[in-house]
């Protein structure tokens, strides 16, 4: 998948993959990202996002692919967002196309919180399909969810709504809850996308389906009890059919 913002292959920068001290770039707060714990690096995080200086933008992108800790990694995506977008975005869209999982959740976390409309078309499925929106792995799937609805043009809300429909029944309680909210975030207009499934074959689809209905006419409601009433509903209606 080659991504329209990827406008030239970018050398990816050395940096060690374990969890050590390092001493060898010549700057502590860059050596220190690697330390062995994660106070440590959550320090050396912030003091670079406060620097913000773009030098650091290829160091901190590497990072964000082999940090464990997540309030680590949140701390590199906020580095991240205060760097001049007009570097930190095609940078960012040119990691949608790693081979690692966690590179490309981060970077769409990270595009999401930039709120560049530049990286759309990165993740139009009209350009790319689902490749992002139904990835395999959970985490690239939620936060490209998260990132296209941040993201997404007034016009292709719709486009945008039918592709993550497609993705209605997948996962447990907490990613039907992410795909959920995505959908009502795109606009209560666009309720209808979400109805063409309440007839699906597939009763976790249309229990689903049901839940994310009733989300766009409560928010607020609890998503837990919404998908429990529509698996009743769901149950009753198997078999009456039967």
């Amino acid at each position: 998948m080659t991504h329209p913002l990827k406008h030239h292959q970018v050398s990816e920068p050395e940096i060690s993959t374990g969890i050590g001290p390092r001493n060898d770039t010549g700057d502590p707060m860059i050596d220190a990202l690697s330390a062995s714990t994660p106070q440590q690096r959550l320090q050396a995080a912030m003091a670079i996002g406060t620097r913000a200086e773009p030098r650091d933008l290829d160091v901190l992108i590497a990072r964000c692919r082999i940090e464990p800790d997540f309030f680590v990694r949140d701390m590199l995506t906020w580095a991240l967002t205060r760097l001049p977008a007009d570097d930190t975005v095609a940078r960012l869209v040119a990691e949608l196309d790693s081979p690692l999982p966690q590179a490309i959740s981060q970077s769409l976390h990270t595009l999401s919180k930039i709120g560049d409309v530049r990286a759309w078309p990165a993740m139009d499925p009209a350009r790319i399909g689902t490749a992002l929106i139904a990835h395999t792995d959970t985490e690239v799937a939620r936060s490209a969810w998260r990132a296209a609805v941040a993201l997404v043009p007034g016009d292709n809300r719709e486009e945008l709504a039918s592709a993550l429909v497609t993705q209605l029944g997948r996962g447990d309680l907490e990613m039907q809850k992410s795909l959920s909210r995505a959908l009502v975030a795109l606009g209560e207009d666009l309720v209808s996308v979400v109805d063409e499934r309440l007839h699906a074959e597939d009763d976790t689809v249309r229990a689903h389906a049901m839940a994310t209905r009733d989300m766009f006419d409560d928010p607020d409601a609890g998503f837990a009890h919404a998908l429990d009433a529509a698996k009743r509903v769901v149950a009753l209606g198997s078999e009456a059919t039967v």
